[in-house]
């Protein structure tokens, strides 16, 4: 999948990351629960910066290629790089929050999809279907596995419940930079190299639609959306790779209905 060099995060390089991670959900975790009908997404984006700025933070998204955002705010049809504006919030839409942070020179970055009050059994599975997607992933992201069986586990999982994942965006590596090697597909295939090592970082997340896999993006040149318009969910976790057993950076409860 990638001939880059992947970098190796030991001792101190990892005790940073996971000050960075933890930084980042708490964040995200605040930003989520502020989320309510009637608030405007360029509000979220301005209370998360408040978040990001009293933590000693900066955003890792502001600027970033010219993103005007402090964080991603997605609504429904959007799947992701959504920027806060005018848009209000409505009962019963869902919102992805994705929140990545610099802590010190190290990135945090994490992302879940906020359900408004009460959503559609269908939306419910769709949510859960994601996350547990992520989840599946956090399971083979093990020493020695192999990056494609990873990947491949999360699209096996997503399709299985009868949704789609969006292909033209990955998740990727992480730590001094907010992108770095390898990409990490939610698709791939079994066996593919590179192998996973222990030490390695990565920010992995699932971006998964209840129609089409098929997505554009808007005039802004940021905001992704479905094709036919149904919703489309995102979760996210920075996760080391582990000898037997991952470790998630950005911890935090599992979405419940």
């Amino acid at each position: 999948m990638t001939k880059e060099k992947i970098n190796i995060r030991t001792g101190r390089q990892v005790d940073m990351m996971r000050i960075a991670g933890e930084t980042a959900c708490e964040i995200l975790q605040l930003t989520a629960k502020g989320i309510k009908p009637g608030i405007t997404t360029r509000e979220v984006d301005l209370y998360a910066a408040e978040l990001i700025a009293e933590r000693g933070c900066k955003s890792a998204f502001l600027g970033y290629r010219n993103f005007p955002g402090n964080i991603c705010i997605s609504v429904n049809e959007e799947v992701v790089h959504g920027i806060g504006g005018p848009r209000k919030v409505k009962y019963g839409d869902i919102v992805k929050i994705d929140v990545g942070i610099i802590k010190d020179g190290w990135v945090g970055d994490n992302a879940l999809t906020v359900p408004v009050g009460t959503v559609s059994p269908e939306i419910q599975r769709l949510l859960m279907a994601t996350e547990e997607s992520l989840h599946v992933a956090i399971e083979h992201a093990v020493h020695g596995e192999m990056l494609g069986t990873m990947c491949a586990a999360i699209e096996e999982h997503v399709i299985s419940k009868g949704f789609t994942v969006v292909r033209e965006f990955v998740g990727h590596g992480v730590g001094r930079k907010l992108h770095e090697s390898p990409q990490v597909p939610n698709y791939g295939r079994k066996g593919e190299k590179p192998r996973l090592r222990e030490g390695m970082i990565l920010a992995i997340e699932p971006m998964v639609n209840e129609g089409t896999a098929r997505v554009k993006v808007l005039s802004d040149k940021w905001t992704v959306v479905t094709m036919d318009r149904k919703p489309s969910a995102h979760f996210e976790h920075t996760v080391l790779v582990g000898k037997g057993k991952a470790e998630i950076l950005t911890p935090r409860p599992r979405l419940i209905f």
